[in-house]
């Protein structure tokens, strides 16, 4: 009589056992499980690249890599007093609240954290520790650089105020630089938050902007009040804005009470002290401006021009 062949556990499943009692995982259960772990790998995966993307995940990025030029800035000042205290936060406490920027592919834009990025790059410049050589990131995804610029200034209405004329100042340079077609645009756009009235006064302000950015110092510290006393005068006095320019050229201010005293007393004006723009040489007076001089006075003679023409000729030929 043969004998049976006896199955051993290690290579079968004896008589009575089932995959369960022999300990052995069946193949089909292997590869469910595998598939399980991938899938729950692939929903981690996409659920962190989601969060990137939409700028819910904080991100550790190196100071460097970040370009703090990417945007034209609406704040023009950092108070000293102000920077002092956010620097002093950042040494004892670290950095609390990330900043915002855009992937430009390979680096990043950043929209709004300029003075954590300069205390931070301020820190680090002192002291050469790591925990200051980066920088903790919010990325986010806008639609165009309108968007972008929209994004910013949200950001700064909410943490801090800025001036009107700070407001005024990016939306006139949005215009400038092609972010938006029109001021018109720009304002209802940048500031669509606000109210009409305030909106209003920010267009104002546009009008000292272009009149006078390239030659005020401390322009964020003009009041509303003197701003907008400033503006409805230069609509009824078409002399206002060259006097107020070459004042503020060939006196310069030292401080903002010298600049915001200076340009009270342009709105009414003294016939003695401000009726001729400045005497550059006897009898020759110049108005200046970008794009344009004007030289006048009884020292402009035939040869005068002649001499000035021979010498811009050879100067600058």
């Amino acid at each position: 009589m043969a004998k049976r062949k006896r199955l051993s556990p290690a290579v079968g499943i004896g008589p009575g056992d089932t995959p369960a009692s022999s300990g052995a995982r069946p193949p089909i259960a292997s590869i469910a499980g595998d598939a399980a772990t991938a899938a729950a790998f692939d929903s981690v995966r996409a659920e962190l690249e989601g969060a990137q993307k939409e700028g819910r995940l904080v991100m550790q990025l190196p100071l460097e890599a970040v370009d703090r030029a990417y945007l034209i800035r609406d704040r023009i000042e950092m108070g000293e007093e102000d920077m002092a205290a956010l620097t002093d936060s950042l040494r004892r406490r670290g950095q609390q609240t990330p900043i915002e920027v855009v992937d430009l592919g390979g680096s990043y834009g950043l929209i709004s954290g300029a003075r954590r990025m300069a205390a931070l790059a301020h820190l680090f410049a002192e002291t050469q520790d790591e925990r200051f050589a980066t920088v903790q990131v919010l990325i986010r995804q806008p639609e165009d650089r309108a968007a972008t610029y929209v994004a910013m200034v949200e950001e700064n209405e909410i943490r801090a105020g800025l001036s009107y004329y700070e407001r005024a100042r990016i939306a006139h340079k949005a215009v400038t630089f092609g972010v938006f077609p029109t001021a018109k645009e720009a304002l209802q756009s940048l500031y669509a938050g606000v109210s009409f009235s305030k909106r209003s006064k920010i267009k104002s302000f546009m009008v000292l902007v272009e009149a006078f950015d390239e030659v005020l110092r401390f322009p964020a510290q003009i009041t509303e009040r003197l701003g907008l006393s400033v503006i409805k005068a230069m609509a009824e006095d078409e002399d206002l804005e060259k006097r107020i320019y070459n004042a503020l050229v060939y006196t310069p201010p030292e401080t903002p009470a010298e600049e915001a005293t200076l340009l009270t007393k342009a709105l009414k004006p003294d016939p003695k002290t401000v009726s001729k723009p400045p005497e550059i040489v006897r009898g020759v007076h110049i108005q200046a401006k970008p794009g344009r001089i004007v030289l006048e006075g009884t020292g402009v003679t035939e040869k005068f021009i002649a001499r000035l023409e021979s010498h811009l000729k050879a100067r600058y030929r």
